[in-house]
């Protein structure tokens, strides 16, 4: 099976590695790729953005089945272009993917759908979006509406630091068009979940519940950032009741309680919003992220993207059993996927995934500094994020998250400890890295036992 795979990132070398797990015979192609895709497919240097030179690609190399992984070109409509073309094609059509590309369109979505959420104003005047601060009161939200690569959600604790970040996203435009409209959203109280879903519109199929850590620094200190690492599995009653479970889970026999978790999300938001993407003419097939909030009043949705999230695929696929070609082809085609005994497929073991960044992120990275990588140890996979090669062929930082160190082991303590030791152990000037990823259930199951 020939597939293309677009993209270049640490979700993108992590889709390759696990589509040679599915099928050693498959022939990936990658555009652009980056130096650990080339480890599994021939890179084409062209950019994911470049939607025309995309589809004289699969013109040419005919795959059997494109996979998009960023949501840049799916906003820009290349699976709309690809299926004209002819090409099987993995993901969303443009008018279905602004279910993340308008987060005005999102909310406005959940109000119809009835799907529970943080109650937010849309503004693109700076004076009235700073009466609604006002309004909401503080801690409060900001966000540009449009795609800002994850960077585009300011928490401000005082009112000074909202009226500075509607003014960078109104006046200043510091994020462009993405930042022409904000929402002005009430801040929840809580912890995040992320559910991940494939989906052909109606039937929906979950991967393993992860946790990504946004903040850049360890205690969850620091700017917001894309993510600076996350966990997998997240247990069943973190998430459906809010509360601190009283004894451990062991991870393999907690599948009737995942089960209720997966059912709950499913229930309450993932099979309401497909029905009203339905009746509005948008019907959404791919991969869906819903990013929730565990609060006292239940499940409420902190956002939606319209691809497999980054980084927690680098956490869940190393713990997926399940084969994901067959269902990514089912859905380029137009097949139905069959709900059940996918659920079951949990992994018994843990996976901790740290981000090492470069120098500079979240603001301005620095680029092209040359990169030591020692040699992973079992259970230890390094997908590349953000590197590339200079004229030495040596490999180089390329972009504001370097690497992605997903560890897998039988508790998520030892996963923690080899995820944090290799990035320790990785060298570039100025790497920046958390060494607490998953500090939250760690803490949980110290005070249970």
């Amino acid at each position: 099976m020939k597939v293309l795979l677009v993209g270049g990132g640490g979700r993108e070398h992590a889709l390759a590695w696990k589509f040679k797990q599915d099928d050693p015979a498959a022939e990936l192609i990658a555009a652009p790729g980056n130096p650990g895709i080339a480890e599994y497919a021939r890179c084409v240097p062209i950019a994911a953005t470049d939607i025309d030179a995309l589809v004289a690609l699969a013109n040419h190399e005919r795959p059997a089945l494109t996979v998009i992984g960023p949501e840049a070109p799916l906003a820009l409509g290349l699976v709309d272009r690809l299926r004209a073309a002819g090409h099987p094609a993995f993901g969303p059509t443009r008018s279905a993917a602004e279910i993340e590309s308008s987060k005005v369109f999102a909310k406005q979505l959940m109000a119809d759908a009835g799907v529970p959420t943080a109650r937010a104003e849309r503004h693109t005047d700076a004076a009235a979006a700073k009466r609604a601060v006002r309004d909401f009161g503080t801690p409060v939200v900001i966000k540009a509406s449009g795609l800002a690569a994850g960077k585009g959600v300011i928490i401000a604790d005082s009112t000074a630091d909202a009226d500075a970040a509607v003014d960078a996203m109104l006046s200043q435009r510091v994020f462009g068009t993405a930042g022409a409209e904000i929402l002005v959203e009430e801040f929840m109280q809580g912890e995040e979940v992320s559910l991940l879903f494939l989906t052909d519109g109606e039937q929906w199929l979950p991967l393993v519940p992860a946790q990504d850590h946004k903040r850049l620094l360890d205690g969850d200190q620091g700017p917001n950032t894309g993510g600076m690492g996350a966990y997998a599995p997240v247990y069943p009653l973190v998430v459906t009741s809010g509360t601190e479970r009283s004894s451990a889970h062991a991870p393999g026999n907690t599948w009737a309680e995942w089960h209720s978790l997966v059912g709950l999300a499913g229930d309450q938001i993932i099979a309401p919003v497909l029905d009203a993407m339905r009746r509005m003419g948008r019907r959404f097939s791919g991969a869906l992220y819903a990013g929730l909030m565990v609060t006292t009043d239940g499940l409420k949705v902190v956002e939606f993207n319209c691809r497999l999230g980054d980084p927690e695929t680098e956490a869940i696929l190393p713990l997926t059993r399940y084969p994901l070609l067959p269902l990514m082809d089912a859905v380029a085609r137009g097949g139905r996927l069959e709900s059940g005994e996918w659920i079951g497929h949990l992994h018994p073991a843990h996976a901790v995934s740290t981000v090492v960044a470069a120098a500079g992120y979240p603001g301005t990275p620095r680029t092209g500094d040359v990169i030591g990588l020692p040699e992973a140890p079992p259970g230890v996979h390094v997908f590349h994020a953000g590197t590339a090669r200079n004229g030495a062929g040596e490999l180089v930082t390329a972009a504001g998250r370097v690497l992605a160190v997903t560890a897998v082991a039988p508790d998520l303590a030892s996963a923690q400890h080899a995820s944090a030791s290799y990035a320790a152990a990785v060298s570039f000037p100025g790497k920046q890295f958390r060494t607490d990823i998953a500090w939250r259930e760690l803490a949980r199951s110290a005070r249970a036992s």
